[in-house]
């Protein structure tokens, strides 16, 4: 079987469109997607880390100074990537709106991450297991234990094969969530062509939906996640690839 994640149309979707607001007032004149870290903007680094995992295509969900975004990383080629845009319009779609909206540029199955996180996993290993999961949809989960931020998934492994989440929520917690949404996830466009265009929609939505209808497998990860939504995630996250950085250079 050909690779998913080595495959040119295994799409990356960046969900860069938001307001930021714990950021403020920094990210009311840039974008989250362009602090600086470590001298280069994040957006860098995520793109860096993907085509370092075989991507070759990335598709920038963009809203709140998305043309900011687009001018610094332009068409991904200094890169060696090809990046596309899909702007939110007037007003903001929301996480699942977002990639509604962005299905033209998507093809059939894409992965789907937040323009703020970074995640150092094995991406040819999600794709992987997606596609023998045969369902529209799968979540990365992290044995979090509430460490890094609260848990919110009962999550059931499978051995060898994509695992079963039990029960997910953001709001409704259980004492049995000691895993959490590691913020990748893998998708069919199937999954949101039934979601209404140009309506804002959430992720967290689409997940509970796919995970009542059966359609939801999980793939559970063993590297943290680092993060830039919080002055503390950001300052984590910088030291973080510096000292990433340091290794490959020792």
């Amino acid at each position: 079987m050909l690779n998913p994640a080595r495959n040119p149309a295994m799409t990356v979707a960046i969900l860069a469109g938001g307001l930021a607001t714990r950021l403020h007032p920094i990210t009311q004149t840039v974008p989250k997607s362009l602090l600086e870290v470590n001298g280069e903007p994040f957006v860098v680094h995520q793109l860096r880390l993907l085509k370092s995992n075989g991507i070759q295509r990335v598709v920038l969900c963009v809203g709140h100074l998305g043309e900011l975004i687009q001018r610094a990383i332009g068409d991904g080629s200094t890169l060696d990537l090809q990046v596309d845009y899909s702007f939110d319009g007037p007003a903001l779609l929301g996480t699942a709106g977002a990639i509604r909206n962005a299905l033209p540029r998507l093809g059939e199955r894409f992965f789907v991450m937040y323009g703020d996180s970074y995640l150092p996993c094995d991406y040819a290993a999600v794709a992987r297991n997606f596609e023998s999961a045969g369902v529209l949809g799968m979540m990365t989960v992290f044995r979090n234990e509430g460490k890094w931020d609260t848990s919110n998934v009962e999550f059931e492994a499978g051995g060898s094969k994509a695992g079963k989440i039990l029960a997910y929520s953001k709001t409704n917690r259980t004492p049995r969530m000691h895993y959490i949404d590691y913020g990748l996830g893998v998708f069919r466009a199937e999954a949101f062509q039934n979601l209404p265009v140009g309506k804002p929609c959430d992720l967290t939505e689409l997940y509970s939906d796919l995970l009542q209808r059966n359609q939801l497998a999980a793939f559970e990860v063993h590297e943290r996640f680092y993060e830039i939504g919080s002055p503390a995630g950001l300052q984590e996250t910088a030291e973080f690839l510096a000292a990433r950085e340091a290794n490959r250079e020792s």
